[in-house]
């Protein structure tokens, strides 16, 4: 038998009664900002800030403001004294602070700096706040009740700049979120002076890129940020700024990206030097102080400092990313806007904002002027309002008997029956009745202003003049080109040093670094394996492995193991995935694909072919007709200029060819050119580099044309 007290309930129904207000709640009243660019905990202590006086006065204790600030958010003394924190001068997270303070604030880009207790710092309104409160005894927006209908507070601000893309904010709601980035006053505000004089304006003309109060570098990729203003969502890199000291050897770095905190990016680089990814960095100190941020690495000696900054910037947040995503609350309903619609949105409220001004000064002007009317009236009979007042029995009645006596409305009445007796002279009513004029001028210019949204757009234009005079500042995060960004590959990561290569007849390969070999003994081999080739290279250069299939193969040479010369080495078969009857004739080593290769047939051709055609933009491992099958191959070498080679057909002739008379040929597989003249039973049999061959008396066995039959060998 079930408990009492228990309730069955549809799941789909309890989420919507329970959850969903909740959810609501979040999105609409916590994390997601309105166009005014503050969200509720932000609107409500700075509300309360203005209202205790803080613009213009001295500075109050942080205590102080939270306990008032709890009159309107009741959420706690620390949940409040962190968003104000956040908004202080002190703590450099938003471009253009809306308060001033005195004391530790904590720094927003580091995890460590723990701010002071609000009894020990003071604050009050920074100036440009004067921009977030301007007219807002005007009526400008709405108000409505606190939490216990004690108070009342604005719901939005009536704020005269678009500070919603000024500042930088981020809310994380139920199911959505919200990531602003901030951008320069100025920028912003030129901006949207052209999007107000005309709406179809390219917006990325006038505001560059974000900018950001803790400076770096943002690297500007034009497709990235059209499809940022353009939708409100997508990212760009952020990068820091550093400077080499060249006497201490060291790097500075001094901007960081504001995604990042110093202490992120010190326990990446330990990591990275403790692993060995990085070895040229001795010491890691952070020397932030009162002069600002500094993150010191002591460097090795020889180290490259550019190049060095590049790795950190690949392995490290001193190069991270921002996401955008400009979700807004328009109206209580979240959106996600580009830039072109925030700015009509904002140019919208704020449009209603100054209407809602004029009609509030239309109404205090129309009321002084209809009191000034009634006061007109009394200027031809002053004594008669004397004698009228001083004749009134009883006190009720001055009021009725002044409306029928000059025939004015009970408003008019009782202002000039407030009017002290010093003043009941003909000078102090026509004094006071000369603003009529002005007045009526000023409301007609006010109506004409009203019924007017051109004339609105004008002062909207004339705010943001003065705003960026006033408040602007120059760009903090500064723009550097992708062109100007050097890619970072893995490559770069790789140690380069001086290595032999080393290949045996059996295709056993060796790499051994020069240091290594200078110590080393003689070279293992198998007992009836040797040594066919030896190149010195370096560990990052390209190697070209030539098999009997036609086949090159194609490693880097940082991919194969070092070894010492007492191991057999790597069996290339294995590594390569060889046939069982292929092995490799030759290989080739380079860091720049310079040079040529000559190959030699038994049908007396020899091809020429540019190392360049074995270069791939894409990381090919494995390139079949590498060179030509039509006839079995005799000889193959690698030079970088053309050479001397004695040529010999059969055991009886040979002649000497100078490799500029063979045509070059741009295809990898081509036969080549006729070298040799061949007879019958005859054939293309060796080929040798001078140096290597007893021959003598050159000149008697240099050719000058191709091809030709060689001369008979002389025997000494």
């Amino acid at each position: 038998m079930k408990p009492n007290h228990i309730l069955e309930q549809n799941i789909t129904t309890a989420l919507e009664d329970n959850y969903m207000p909740y959810a609501m709640s979040v999105i609409v009243s916590r994390a997601i900002p309105e166009i005014d660019g503050f969200k509720p905990s932000h609107r409500k202590l700075l509300y309360t800030m203005y209202k205790m006086g803080l613009l213009a006065g001295n500075k109050t204790k942080s205590a102080n403001v939270v306990g008032q600030t709890m009159k309107l958010n009741p959420h706690g003394d620390q949940a409040i004294y962190e968003t104000l924190v956040r908004l202080t001068r002190g703590n450099a997270a938003l471009l253009h602070p809306f308060i001033d303070s005195k004391g530790n604030m904590g720094k927003q880009y580091s995890r460590d700096m723990a701010h002071a207790a609000p009894r020990y710092t003071e604050v009050k309104l920074d100036n440009i706040c004067q921009e977030i409160f301007r007219d807002i005894e005007k009526n400008p927006v709405d108000f409505v009740d606190n939490y216990d209908s004690t108070l009342q507070e604005p719901t939005l601000l009536p704020t005269t700049f678009p500070n919603i893309i000024v500042n930088p904010n981020q809310g994380i709601a139920v199911g959505m979120a919200n990531t602003i980035c901030s951008f320069n006053l100025q920028e912003v505000c030129e901006t949207t002076i052209q999007f107000i004089k005309n709406e179809q304006v390219d917006v990325s003309l006038y505001l560059k890129a974000p900018d950001f109060s803790s400076g770096g570098q943002i690297i500007y990729n034009k497709q990235e940020l059209d499809q940022i203003y353009k939708t409100g969502r997508g990212g760009f890199k952020l990068r820091a700024r550093y400077r080499y000291d060249s006497v201490n050897n060291c790097i500075e770095i001094y901007e960081i990206p504001y995604t990042t905190n110093i202490e992120v990016i010190i326990d990446k680089i330990i990591d990275l030097v403790k692993t060995n990814k990085i070895k040229d960095i001795t010491d890691v100190r952070d020397e932030t102080d009162l002069h600002g941020l500094k993150i010191t690495l002591d460097l090795k000696k020889s180290t490259n400092p550019d190049l060095l900054m590049n790795k950190l910037y690949k392995l490290t947040p001193l190069q991270d990313a921002f996401n955008c995503n400009f979700n807004i609350l328009i109206d209580g309903h979240p959106r996600v806007l580009g830039i072109a619609t925030i700015l009509h949105e904002w140019v919208r409220f704020r449009i209603t904002c100054i209407k809602r001004q004029l009609q509030f000064d239309i109404e205090k002007k129309s009321q002084k002027l209809h009191l000034l009317i009634g006061l007109e009236k009394i200027l031809l009979d002053i004594d008669r309002a004397i004698s009228i007042i001083r004749s009134t029995e009883e006190e009720q009645l001055v009021i009725p008997n002044l409306e029928k006596g000059f025939h004015i409305d009970p408003l008019q009445a009782e202002f000039i029956a407030e009017i002290k007796l010093r003043n009941l002279n003909k000078q102090y009513i026509l004094k006071r009745t000369a603003e009529t004029n002005t007045l009526k001028d000023e409301l007609k210019e006010l109506k004409s202003t009203l019924e007017s949204d051109d004339l609105i757009k004008k002062v909207i234009i004339k705010q943001l003049k003065e705003i960026s005079k006033n408040y602007g500042q120059s760009r903090k995060t500064e723009i550097i080109e992708t062109i100007h960004i050097e890619e970072i590959t893995e490559e770069h990561f790789i140690e380069d040093y001086a290595v032999k290569l080393f290949l045996t007849d059996h295709s056993y390969f060796k790499k051994i670094p020069l240091l290594s070999l200078r110590s080393a003994s003689e070279q293992k081999l198998k007992e009836d394996d040797w040594m066919i080739q030896e190149i010195e290279i370096n560990n990052k250069a390209d190697l070209l492995l030539f098999s009997n299939k036609h086949v090159v193969y194609k490693l880097k040479v940082y991919e194969l193991n070092d070894c010492k010369a007492s191991s057999l080495g790597e069996y290339l078969p294995n590594i390569l995935h060889l046939d069982e009857d292929e092995r490799i004739l030759y290989m080739v080593a380079t860091t720049d694909y310079k040079g040529y290769m000559l190959f030699a047939f038994e049908n007396g051709k020899m091809a020429k072919i540019e190392v360049s055609s074995y270069e791939t933009k894409t990381n090919r491992k494995k390139l079949i007709n590498a060179y030509s099958d039509q006839a079995p191959l005799v000889f193959m070498t690698y030079i970088q200029e053309d050479i001397d080679l004695v040529v010999f057909r059969g055991p009886e002739q040979a002649f000497v060819l100078h490799t500029s008379l063979i045509q070059l040929k741009s295809t990898r597989n081509s036969q080549g050119v006729q070298v040799v003249t061949l007879k019958k039973n005859t054939a293309l049999t060796q080929v040798k580099i001078p140096t290597k061959t007893d021959l003598e008396e050159y000149a008697y066995y240099r050719v000058k044309k191709i091809p030709s039959s060689g001369r008979l060998l002389r025997i000494s």
